[in-house]
């Protein structure tokens, strides 16, 4: 007979969440270690900080401070998390930054900090982690999308382009992953209340009554939304889901 809740338990797994202690991705970081799996929060801000909040999760939360975009370093963290914590069956590429400017104002600097934190940085933690999933003969890899890797929205080429590349990235590693036990999807969420969010929409009332407008129930998702997707994606419920993009949107793609 069927055992319905561990299909979806996470219990057993290791799962490193990139910007987990902030945003979006503390509530992936929640709901992972709700679901069982222990979690190591990775970001670049305050150590001591974050260290606490890790603390106050209790038992099998970790942080650790770590620029993804410090790529020629990256190899020796996953090395040094292995080490210390254990070996890592899960891989949320969650960490982001944002550029708010028309293309004429958004400068190569702009643009290129936008690739190196996005995509140079997921793209690096996958081929660290990958030939290790690899020897184990499993792994789950997931990469946070966004809407804007489906529709156009102005003032976000940098976001855009990166979050575009992204579905590439999922299918190819998956194509390229499977026969190995490892699975690769992602989650596109759609307008999820966040700082990320306010910064990208104080002050501009037409553009949050345009998203509020497309969007079937009329509202904002919720940063847990978000979590519980990955977890239902990183559990064996999904066993058979990969290569997909998820959108948790409120039906935004498909709102008239």
């Amino acid at each position: 007979m069927i055992n319905y809740q561990d299909m979806f338990s996470l219990a057993g797994e290791r799962a490193i969440i990139t910007g987990g202690a902030t945003g979006l991705g503390l509530a992936m970081s929640q709901c992972f270690r709700a679901a069982g799996a222990e979690v190591i929060m990775v970001g670049s801000g305050s150590s001591e900080e974050r260290e606490r909040l890790a603390e106050e999760m209790g038992e099998g939360v970790h942080y650790r401070s770590f620029n993804v975009a410090d790529t020629k370093n990256t190899e020796r963290f996953v090395q040094e998390v292995e080490e210390t914590i254990g070996p890592v069956s899960i891989l949320v590429n969650n960490a982001g930054n944002h550029c708010k400017k028309p293309i004429e104002e958004t400068t190569d600097e702009d643009f290129q900090a936008v690739m190196d934190v996005h995509l140079l940085g997921a793209f690096s933690l996958c081929r660290a982690l990958i030939p290790r999933m690899k020897q184990r003969n499993k792994g789950n890899i997931i990469f946070q999308a966004s809407m804007t890797s489906f529709i156009g929205q102005p003032n976000v080429i940098a976001y855009s382009s990166a979050k575009s590349a992204y579905l590439g990235m999922v299918r190819t590693l998956a194509s390229e992953t499977s026969a190995h036990g490892i699975r690769v999807n992602g989650i596109a969420p759609g307008w999820i209340e966040s700082a990320m969010l306010r910064k990208a929409l104080d002050g501009d009332e037409p553009r949050t009554q345009k998203i509020l407008g497309r969007t079937p129930m009329k509202k904002f998702g919720e940063p847990h939304d978000i979590g519980w997707a990955a977890v239902y994606l990183a559990s064996p419920a999904a066993a058979f889901v990969n290569g997909a993009v998820l959108p948790v949107d409120g039906g935004a793609l498909i709102g008239f």
